[in-house]
């Protein structure tokens, strides 16, 4: 057996006694696809900060930051107090509220397109929604999205290009049911012209900084030209700001680049550690979503209708207004951006001192490392090498995390979330981890 994984399997033993339960209660024994790990994965018992700690009493440097909700890390006083104070009000009234309307109207103050907002209980429902206010305010059918762009898991958008086959396909969608959906390759101008010239095209949608938050970074100026083909051809532009949203800048990354989208889709940051998403941007096509007393057919046959029993939940507002008064009042987003420009230029430097055949790169909080072949390394922090990065090499992937947990560090696929919380004690500890895991894997053979 590898002496990572005996190291790996020694130290979590506690997990593995609740990975077996799991193993009986939920398909491969876990919530979230992401969460799947092998030979179980941690469980955790407690955060704080840029922290966590498992049920083997384990400390970790976190980078999954709640799946990217965390901007302001763990437990931030001033969040966890507005939670306690709307759960003493009560958990769901069934009704309005005060604590949406202000809310609502800091999206609309921070985010560029937001001229109104509505609210649902997750991202996956926010891109779903707004794709078919896109469809409804515009009168086509038809979808673009990039390949590998990820868009959360309702039907149209986990449509996937088979090897050979220009059609998207997906286990579980009916067959045709992507006769409306058009994937092109990311980055390519010419391919995104073509698919938009016949208009016919309803939305275009899109990661911003590119697919799986920056793993395969866009350019701004490809963002750009996005915007600006959308307009020449009627077509809305959906910017799909779950991560980017409020982490990039207060505005997200529409603020950030100067690119200001027809409608954007937010979660994660934007409820503050709780369930939360919405859309937001041009009033007229939010407008679909309009009740219009006594206008019976506008009612019946033209406008999208929208439920949601936990959309705006009271305790989701409270903790989402909270955190987004922070993130607009400080400097939240450029602290985290900056303890992030360090660690990258850290792990470069310890990459070259050890001859490591990789690289980190970032943008904005959020990083990614290749390791395993030679990578070129950015002239400072963000991707800018004529050739695409590509990640931690397969073989490599699941034993540097093995190595990883065993030094203390938790990352978020090849890379990781960067909190405001973050500072530089968790860069040195993550620095000193990724030394030790470099370590073990040429101790192993199985790193140059």
């Amino acid at each position: 057996m590898s002496k990572i994984l005996e190291t790996f399997e020694a130290m979590h033993a506690g997990s593995r006694v609740l990975a077996q339960r799991a193993g009986q209660v939920f398909p491969s024994g876990v919530t979230h696809d992401a969460r799947a790990f092998a030979p179980w994965p941690i469980y955790v018992e407690r955060a704080r900060g840029g922290r966590k700690w498992d049920v083997d009493g384990n400390e970790y440097v976190d980078y999954i930051g709640g799946h990217g909700a965390l901007l302001l890390g763990h437990n931030r006083p001033e969040v966890m107090d507005a939670v306690r104070t709307a759960l003493e009000r009560g958990t769901h009234f069934g009704s309005s509220h005060d604590l949406e309307i202000e809310w609502g109207e800091r999206v609309l103050q921070m985010v560029p397109c937001g001229e109104r907002v509505r609210f649902t209980s997750s991202g996956t429902e926010a891109t779903m929604m707004a794709l078919r206010l896109a469809r409804a305010y515009s009168g086509r059918e038809r979808v673009v999205k990039l390949e590998e762009h990820f868009h959360g898991w309702h039907d149209l958008v986990v449509g996937r290009l088979r090897a050979e086959d220009p059609h998207p396909y997906s286990p579980g969608v009916p067959s045709g049911f992507y006769d409306a959906l058009t994937i092109v390759p990311a980055g390519d101008v010419a391919a995104l012209r073509e698919a938009l010239a016949p208009r016919d095209v309803a939305a275009v949608i899109l990661e911003p900084t590119g697919a799986h938050w920056g793993t395969h970074p866009l350019t701004r100026e490809y963002v750009e030209a996005v915007r600006r083909l959308t307009a020449e051809t009627g077509t809305l532009f959906v910017m799909d700001e779950v991560i980017t949203g409020f982490r990039m800048a207060p505005g997200g990354c529409q603020e950030r680049w100067g690119v200001t989208a027809d409608l954007s889709t937010h979660a994660k940051i934007l409820a503050g550690g709780l369930p939360g998403g919405c859309v937001t941007g041009r009033a007229e096509v939010i407008s679909m979503l309009d009740l219009r007393e006594s206008d019976v057919e506008w009612n019946a046959q033209r406008r999208v209708s929208h439920q949601g029993t936990y959309n705006a939940n009271p305790a989701a507002a409270a903790a989402g207004a909270t955190a987004l008064r922070l993130i607009a009042e400080g400097d939240e987003c450029a602290t985290a951006d900056a303890t992030t420009a360090s660690l990258v230029r850290a792990l470069n430097a310890l990459f070259m001192e050890l001859s490591v055949p990789g690289s980190a790169w970032c943008v904005s909080s959020m990083w990614h490392v290749n390791l395993g072949y030679e990578a070129p390394h950015p002239s400072d922090v963000e991707w800018d090498a004529p050739e695409e990065p590509r990640g931690v090499a397969p073989a490599l992937l699941r034993t540097l995390r093995w190595s990883l947990f065993n030094h203390g560090v938790d990352l978020m696929g090849n890379g990781g979330m960067v909190s405001s919380a973050h500072g530089d004690a968790e860069v040195g500890d993550t620095v000193a981890a990724f030394r030790a895991a470099i370590g073990d894997l040429r101790a192993e053979g199985l790193l140059t």
